[in-house]
This record gives structure tokens, C-alpha cells and sequence, in this order.
């Protein structure tokens, strides 16, 4: 029997509760010091960052690492790697259970196809650069890791989860020493080059007169929000938030069922398919959604039990644990010989990234160009939210597409990103094959997001000889 006063009873717990608190001082912070609430980082970001500069200074006094000590557990580290990990599919799932839109026009649906298109374009030129950059590096690093590159669109374009979970499978299944924190770093960086970026692009339309940036409101919820028609009630026989973490934790759990079912079937793919928490749990979420929703039609069940507003609220507090879990966890001294690549990959992400955004945005988003810029280049660097941060900025009442935009492009950046995640396993065994794959990958997609450029000036050009 274990005894309620030993470490390992609270050493979790004082992992949880230690993040949190970071959240409350960045927060805390952040408010304080104009310059931090200017520069856009996400609290989670900075509250993550406080815990690693903490950590940093613990282990140069007491020679050992701060979250390994007894009052964690003895294995902290490991166990906010394990929090960053599930907090991931839970954030996805969570999003997931909240309600489509209605019927959108042509013109509507054309749009989100480009941004789900233009998401997965942005990862392919993050993957092509990053590999780019290691086989450069691999001229000067002996026996350097070079898939490490393909790990640039995972922390930039997907965040800290999915950044560490491939980092885990190239440290785990092939070697490379240090593969999570390299991961987990790229991610920080990522969140560094949102907030830089989007600072500066900020600045230049402020100063032009393009746009003004606008101050953001801290109003009142409207009730509307909170308490739709012929929802259960907030407070019942059950409160209806913990109807929501019931509806997110059993399709987790069923997402645990597909895992264990595919791992035993294809073993030598497990680490791979264990990688996909996030997208077999919003395949989950989305089977448990349609069930409820069938039920719903056929009179079995009478009243709603999936509220949107607590669904937005449960994935953002699973994506800000997932944030200062995955920056605290980082461990600097497994990428004291790769502090250089690290950082020229992450001016490469910054500069290419808002680049290839801009570009995009002019082109096929003219009417709400600088929204889906800053959307888009807040989402491709850092996560969603990071994106709603910086639109927020010019565009608080989100009159604009932009948001919605972010939303519902989900479904054919997963289904055109989906053989990426793939390609990521390839990497590490024929990394040549591999970069070739992810180029012409590339201009297939540039072909598909520019299609009504290319085959319009195709057509211009045939007319005459009619």
C-alpha cells in the first residue's frame, strides 16, 4: 500500500500545480511590464520560459535537475513530457466536439479549401528548408542527425506536442541523442518568431495608416454564449462542465482502444501510431459526435450536452498546459552542439514562413489580406491561439473570414498533411529520397493553391487561336 505522505503520491500533482502557478505569475507579469504586453508572447509561453530559466539556475547551484527531485517525483521531467503528450489530443478532441457552421457559399468554401492547402504548403517549405539547412550542417557536424530538419514544421507549423512526439520517435527509434528537446525548442523558437513577427508586420501597418490596431476589450460573456437553446441546464444533477470533460476523456479513451487494436496489429508501427494521438482522437470525437447527434435527431435524447463556449474553454486550458509543460521540460544541456542549427532554423522559419505568407495572402485573400496574413502566420508559427492573438489585433469583433477561416481549413490540411507525417518516418532511413519527395510534394501543392492563376492564364493564352 502506498502511504498518502511519500513523494510519488504527489509528485504529479506538484508538477500540475507548479505549472499552473507559472501560468498565474507570467499572467501576473505580463500585465505588469508594458513592453511583454506589447510583444504578444502568449502567457503560456512566458510562464513556460520562467520555469526554465528557474530549472536552468536550481541545476547550476544544486548540480541536479529541479523537476527530478523528490517533491516531483523523482521523474518530473518525464512527466511533463508525458502531460505535453496527452494534453495535445485532448485540446484536438476537445475542439473538436464543438459545432460545425452552417451552409457556406461557393465562395466561402473555396476559401477554407485555400487555407487548409495553404497549411499544408507552409509545413512542406518548413520540412524542404529545415532539411535543406541539416544537409548543409551535416558538411560541417560529423554523423549529424538530419531528419532533425523535417522537425521544423513540426514545432513551427503544429506546436510543442507534435514537435516533441517526433522528436521522441528520432530520439527513441533512431538515435538521435536529444531529439525531444530539439523538438520542444523549435517549438519555443516558433512562439518567439509569432511574436516577432507579428510585432514588426504590426508596426508597418500602423505606421503606413493601412490599419488600426485596434484595443482589445475585456467585456462581459453574453449569456447567449454560455447557455444555448435546449441545452442541459449549468448547474443540474450534473454540472454541465464535467458533462463536457466526460464527453473529451471517454474519446480519449476510445482513441487509447484504436491505438492498442492498430499497435498490435502493426507492431513495428507502434511508436508511429501512439505519434497520431491527436488524429485518432479527432476521429474519436468525431464518431462519439455524430452518435449523440443521431441520437439527438431520432427523440432518444431530448436535450444538448455539447456546449461550445465550455468546449473553446476545455481546449484552451488543455493547449496552455501543453505550451508551459512542453517549454518547462526542454533540457538545455542534450543541445549544447546543436545551439547553431537550432537558430538558423529558426530564422529560416521565421523569415520563409512570413514570406510565403504574405504572398499567399495578397494573392488569393485580397479582401481580408492582412487578417489572414497575421492568422495564418500566427498559426503556422506558433498554434491557433497564437494566430487569434495577433488577429485580434486589427480585427477584435472578427468581422473578417480570417477566424473562421482557421477553424474549418482543419479537415483537408489533415487530409493533404497526412502522408507528411509519414514522410517523417522516412526521413531518418533514406533522408535523400525523402527531400526529394517533400519538393515535389511542394510545387504539387503550389500547383493546387495557385490552380485558378495557372489554368486562367492557360486559358488566356488558347483563346486567340478559337
Amino acid at each position: 500500500m502506498a502511504n498518502f505522505w511519500d513523494y510519488n503520491v504527489w509528485g504529479t500533482l506538484n508538477v500540475v500545480a507548479v505549472l499552473l502557478l507559472s501560468l498565474l505569475v507570467a499572467n501576473a507579469v505580463k500585465r505588469s511590464v508594458k513592453w511583454l504586453q506589447a510583444s504578444l508572447i502568449p502567457t503560456s509561453v512566458l510562464g513556460g520560459g520562467i520555469l526554465l530559466l528557474i530549472s536552468v539556475i536550481y541545476k547550476a547551484i544544486a548540480g541536479t535537475a529541479l523537476f527530478n527531485t523528490a517533491f516531483f517525483g523523482g521523474n518530473g521531467i518525464a512527466t511533463m513530457e508525458v502531460i505535453t503528450y496527452h494534453t495535445l489530443a485532448l485540446g484536438f478532441i476537445a475542439a473538436t466536439f464543438k459545432s460545425g457552421g452552417g451552409k457556406m457559399s461557393k465562395k466561402r468554401t473555396v476559401e477554407i479549401f485555400n487555407t487548409g492547402v495553404t497549411t499544408v504548403a507552409t509545413y512542406l517549405l518548413q520540412a524542404v528548408l529545415g532539411m535543406g539547412i541539416c544537409f548543409i550542417a551535416l558538411l560541417f557536424v560529423k554523423d549529424f542527425f538530419v531528419a532533425a530538419g523535417v522537425l521544423l514544421p513540426f514545432g513551427y507549423g503544429q506546436g510543442t506536442g507534435q514537435a516533441m512526439n517526433y522528436g521522441n520517435i528520432y530520439e527513441t527509434q533512431f538515435g538521435f541523442a536529444g531529439g525531444k528537446s530539439f523538438g520542444l525548442t523549435i517549438a519555443a523558437l516558433g512562439f518567439l518568431s509569432a511574436a516577432i513577427g507579428g510585432v514588426i508586420h504590426l508596426n508597418i501597418l500602423r505606421r503606413k495608416g493601412l490599419v488600426r490596431v485596434q484595443n482589445r476589450k475585456e467585456g462581459a460573456v453574453s449569456l447567449e454564449e454560455v447557455q444555448a437553446d435546449n441545452e442541459i441546464p449549468m448547474q443540474g444533477s450534473i454540472d454541465k462542465l464535467t458533462v463536457q470533460v466526460a464527453f473529451v476523456i471517454v474519446a480519449y479513451m476510445l482513441t487509447y482502444l484504436m491505438m492498442w487494436v492498430l499497435g498490435n496489429i502493426l507492431p513495428g508501427m507502434r511508436a508511429v501510431i501512439y505519434g497520431f494521438n491527436f488524429l485518432l482522437g479527432v476521429l474519436s470525437a468525431t464518431l462519439v459526435k455524430t452518435v449523440v447527434n443521431s441520437l439527438h435527431k431520432k427523440n432518444i435524447i431530448h436535450r444538448q450536452y455539447l456546449n461550445d463556449f465550455l468546449m473553446t474553454r476545455c481546449s484552451n486550458f488543455f493547449y496552455d498546459i501543453m505550451v508551459v509543460a512542453g517549454i518547462a521540460a526542454i533540457q538545455l544541456e542534450a543541445l549544447k552542439d546543436n545551439w547553431g542549427i537550432l537558430l538558423i532554423l529558426g530564422i529560416v522559419g521565421l523569415v520563409s514562413t512570413y514570406t510565403y505568407e504574405r504572398f499567399v495572402a495578397k494573392k488569393l485573400f485580397a479582401e481580408y489580406e492582412q487578417e489572414q496574413f497575421l492568422a495564418m502566420y500566427g498559426m503556422l508559427t506558433g498554434t491557433a491561439s497564437t494566430g487569434i492573438i495577433l488577429l485580434r489585433e486589427i480585427d477584435g469583433e472578427f468581422r473578417t473570414p480570417a477566424a473562421d477561416n482557421m477553424v474549418y481549413q482543419n479537415f483537408p490540411a489533415i487530409v493533404f498533411g497526412f502522408p507528411m507525417m509519414l514522410l517523417a518516418t522516412l526521413a531518418p532511413v533514406r533522408p535523400v529520397l525523402t527531400f526529394i519527395i517533400l519538393v515535389l510534394f511542394f510545387l504539387a501543392m503550389n500547383i493546387l493553391l495557385f490552380r485558378s492563376f495557372i489554368f486562367k492564364k492557360k486559358k488566356s493564352v488558347e483563346a486567340p487561336e478559337q
